[in-house]
């Protein structure tokens, strides 16, 4: 169903002058001037066809048609107040709604999120897998991790990676390529994404070529070994987010931590 289009600032105006019974302290609250109260005023009576204040020897008196709304247009106030009290509550949440492929979420993102939350015992975080574009409406997110060589349509922030490593398990000596993108061709085995590809790795199947940042703790941890240099890449792994989430204090306190 269609809404009536509502004259909300002269509604406000109305509330205000009803409120005081004077033009001029209704302008003093609003921080504007009597004559522009006068003119939403007038305005407001003209879209709604009635009269709304008159002018008598005791000063300015309400109409029976203007009595008639004020309640009704009170609550909707109130039920304005609450609404927008509502939707500002999701800025002091502590509830995050984050997308990510599934490999760099068990690879990177889950021990980060641990390290995160070990220092704020309120977070809480649900995970997404998202390998390519998502829905930040219908799917309620607040931020997303992609490959892409940058933000895209949305703001973002990059994540820091030496590029692309080839890794194998430590002294392996096996040639044996492990693929898990493009076409594959002479590899001995074939995975769906990097993070099986690490795993493949790991238990002496072959070697890979992984984005950094997703090998990085098996690195670390002696599990599997840097074979050659690393390679420069063009994409890379990019935090996004519509500008409205963005913005918001929990969104961008996520983003400096992630990125830290």
């Amino acid at each position: 169903m269609k809404r009536t289009h509502l004259p909300l600032n002269g509604l406000r105006v109305l509330d205000a002058a009803a409120r005081h019974l004077s033009f001029t302290r209704a302008a003093d609250e609003l921080a504007v001037t009597p004559a522009a109260v006068g003119q939403q005023i007038r305005a407001l009576e003209d879209t709604l066809g009635v009269v709304l204040f008159r002018r008598t020897t005791r000063g300015l008196e309400l109409t029976p048609e203007a009595e008639a709304g004020l309640g009704p247009l009170r609550n909707g106030f109130l039920q304005f107040e609450e609404a927008v009290r509502a939707m500002q509550a999701g800025q002091s949440s502590k509830s995050l709604t984050i997308a990510a492929p599934r490999d760099l979420t068990e690879k990177w993102l889950m021990p980060r999120l641990a390290e995160i939350a070990a220092a704020d015992s309120e977070l809480r975080f649900v995970l997404i897998t998202a390998d390519e574009n998502v829905d930040f409406t219908e799917a309620n997110l607040d931020l997303a991790i992609r490959w892409g060589d940058g933000p895209g349509e949305h703001e973002g922030e990059a994540l820091e990676s030496e590029g692309l490593v080839t890794i194998a398990a430590a002294g392996s000596p096996s040639e044996a390529v492990i693929a898990w993108s493009g076409d594959g061709v002479g590899a001995l085995v074939r995975v769906a994404d990097a993070g099986l590809a690490i795993d493949a790795a790991a238990t002496g199947l072959g070697r890979t070529t992984v984005p950094e940042m997703l090998a990085r703790r098996e690195i670390a941890s002696g599990r599997v070994a840097v074979v050659g240099e690393a390679q420069p890449s063009r994409g890379g792994y990019w935090l996004v987010a519509p500008l409205p989430q963005w913005r918001q204090k929990k969104v961008r306190a996520l983003v400096d931590a992630l990125t830290a």
